[in-house]
């Protein structure tokens, strides 16, 4: 690992993390294991935060192929919503990134035959992304990337597609920054919803983020995902 991924343990875990996910989502093999090959397990502390960090992506590879995903994935999954619960004051985008993480696991871990099935977790509050400037409403919005999966309908999802013209402007202002993060999170939410305006240029504009960005696997993450989902709505 390179002194920029190695800045800090956590730092690195997230890095190591999310460039499994990106090789998984490349190769399509969603039977491996993505916190294996990290060398992280449900006993690595740092490993449980990164994989915090990280969020229900960890299991995405499983959930864009449709296949179950490996039970070490999931092991760590759970430990990390167990241990890093939101604070009641926590901000709004971490309740959400909570929730998407319970019901993804309840969602690819159904119960055993002639169990109860699990409480359905509510969902968080999501009026004030209605409200929100489209500035503030792309940054929160790249922030629930994850949330962007056609399995996992929720308010923040309609709030994507009531404001697609906002997540465009979102996307083109996070380019000119080089806010490489923020671009690709906001494609990812275009390429799964649709609704941009034609003019967008959106497949050239996620090939332009990855090339800029893809030092960092989180970039990549979300572009990959986001020609996925591109090609899944285009069926």
């Amino acid at each position: 690992m390179d002194q920029t991924h190695a800045s800090s343990p956590l730092a690195g875990a997230v890095h190591d993390l999310a460039t499994e996910v990106v090789l998984a989502l490349r190769s399509g093999d969603h039977l491996a294991t993505v916190c294996g090959a990290a060398g992280i397990d449900e006993e690595n502390r740092t490993g449980i935060a990164a994989a915090r960090v990280i969020g229900a992506d960890l299991l995405l590879p499983s959930v864009l192929y449709g296949r179950h995903p490996h039970p070490g994935d999931v092991a760590v999954l759970d430990r990390a919503v167990r241990e890093f619960p939101p604070k009641p004051d926590a901000p709004a985008a971490t309740a959400w990134s909570h929730w998407h993480m319970i019901s993804t696991l309840q969602r690819v871990t159904p119960p055993p035959p002639g169990a109860a099935a699990p409480a359905t977790y509510a969902e968080p509050d999501a009026a004030w992304l209605e409200e929100a400037p489209w500035q503030a409403f792309t940054h929160q919005l790249s922030v629930l990337a994850p949330l962007a999966v056609p399995a996992a309908p929720s308010a923040v999802q309609r709030a994507a597609a009531n404001r697609a013209v906002d997540l465009s402007r979102g996307f083109v202002r996070a380019v000119r920054r080089r806010d490489w993060l923020q671009a690709a999170g906001a494609g990812r939410w275009l390429a799964a919803l649709g609704g941009e305006p034609a003019t967008l240029g959106l497949e050239r504009g996620l090939d332009f983020v990855e090339l800029m960005g893809g030092h960092d696997p989180r970039v990549t993450l979300h572009v990959r995902a986001a020609r996925l989902l591109a090609e899944a709505r285009a069926r």
